[in-house]
């Protein structure tokens, strides 16, 4: 593991040396892929040094890190082309990885809280630095505060952990007998906030709109990762409290879904209808986790992966749109069909991966999530049902409300996709519905 790591290390040089910009996505290429084989061909799965190690959790969120990282700089070529402090801009994204690569990889709960914290500022920079409009300022104070208000209680929860059983190392922490409440929360309200459930869910919408589409990217794609990684690992010491406590959030995240979904129903802006969608998603991982059933844990860690590639590849379509017509409006981004006929297809194959069509990696996730919650309690099916209908509702709402009717008549020009462009999409989508076909790692890992 630190071999990859110091391989990020020693990138960062390139990003600042003129015209290396692809140069850099190639050589993260690379790693991804030395990282990926190292692991699956490797004599033992553990990769363990002094304090990182890979298990299956880790390994699909790591890979997941990567790849949405070198996508990033795929994506945001704009950035490149006017030379808004680019190099900079690498600078950021490779401190990003490194930081998702040590949270994912370490052993230890302070060390997992250290980095947890610290992605937080290079996306703050990403917000602030290249977002769009003024209100990113008020964005990024929303994702600091929410964030930090939460994550605070979880340090002195991981002190406790320290004090009742003096150690820190992740297979060794051992289950707390009885059911304290104090403690419950302190250990999983950040990774609430951070997931994010409803409610707490504010910051998400806000720091999507006015992100670049790197920003965006990263914050479906790895960042709401960190809630539900973070949750997976506390929940082993969590049992009896969680067993006594769990019913209150499987009841807001089902109900939240749905009053997301119907939010969603009734957005005007490209973005944050995605970033509203992703609510949703992560509200029924949520439910999921909390059934604390085997089938609810394989299903909301597939459905993390499945998600991240989905919603990441919509912020793209959204930015190519975005970056023709200089505006995120549906009311303005009509009939796009007639414009870019062959991005119709990549707008149609994301948005059916999005509602969980065959033979995306959703399906299999919601399959399974579906399984653990009405296994759990019956009465959960009424909001799945609401819930899998209106995600199928606001799907096709965005899809055929960005891709049909009549164009916007104040359009002068508009070119069609670039090559990078549909390379990209391409490898959002080809991950996310070839994976289901090797998906015992997914399912099969506890």
């Amino acid at each position: 593991m630190l071999k990859i790591l110091f391989a990020l290390v020693f990138l960062t040089p390139l990003c600042f040396m003129r015209g290396m910009w692809w140069m850099v996505q190639c050589s993260l290429f690379l790693v991804t892929f030395l990282f990926m084989f190292s692991t699956v061909f490797g004599v033992f799965f553990g990769n363990l040094g002094y304090f990182l190690g890979c298990d299956v959790i880790s390994f699909g969120l790591i890979m997941l890190s990567f790849w949405i990282c070198v996508l990033m700089i795929t994506a945001s070529e704009s950035v490149h082309r006017f030379g808004a402090y680019h190099g900079f801009f690498l600078f950021m994204v490779l401190i990003l990885l490194v930081l998702l690569f040590c949270t994912f990889s370490t052993t230890n709960l302070f060390m997992f809280y250290l980095f947890f914290e610290g992605s937080l500022i290079p996306t703050l920079f990403l917000i602030l630095g290249w977002g769009y409009q003024p209100e990113r300022l008020q964005a990024g104070v929303y994702l600091l505060f929410y964030t930090l208000l939460a994550s605070l209680p979880l340090l002195v929860g991981i002190f406790y952990i320290y004090q009742e059983s003096s150690s820190l190392f992740f297979p060794l922490l051992v289950l707390q007998s009885g059911s304290h409440l104090m403690f419950y929360l302190c250990m999983i309200m950040a990774f609430l906030v951070k997931m994010p459930m409803f409610l707490v869910h504010l910051w998400l919408p806000k720091a999507h709109v006015e992100a670049p589409v790197s920003g965006s990217m990263i914050l479906a794609g790895v960042l709401l990762k960190l809630g539900g990684y973070g949750l997976l690992r506390v929940f082993k010491i969590l049992v009896v409290s969680g067993l006594a406590f769990n019913f209150v959030w499987v009841g807001i995240s089902l109900v939240g879904g749905v009053l997301v979904s119907l939010i969603c129903l009734r957005q005007s802006d490209l973005k944050a209808l995605i970033a509203y969608s992703s609510v949703a998603h992560m509200g029924i991982v949520l439910g999921g986790l909390m059934t604390m059933t085997y089938w609810g844990f394989c299903g909301s860690f597939t459905l993390m992966i499945a998600h991240g590639l989905c919603s990441s590849g919509l912020f793209c379509l959204a930015n190519i749109c975005y970056e023709r017509l200089g505006s995120r409006s549906l009311f303005i981004n009509k009939g796009m069909m007639n414009f870019m006929p062959s991005m119709a297809l990549w707008w149609f194959l994301l948005s059916s991966c999005n509602m969980a069509a065959p033979p995306s990696l959703n399906l299999l996730s919601e399959i399974s999530l579906l399984n653990s919650l009405v296994g759990w309690s019956w009465v959960t099916m009424v909001m799945l049902a609401f819930l899998s209908f209106f995600s199928a509702a606001y799907t096709l709402y965005l899809y055929s409300y960005s891709q049909h009717g009549k164009i916007y008549s104040g359009i002068y020009a508009c070119s069609m996709g670039y090559t990078r462009e549909y390379l990209l999409l391409f490898l959002h989508w080809v991950p996310l519905n070839l994976l289901i076909l090797k998906s015992e790692p997914l399912m099969l890992w506890l």
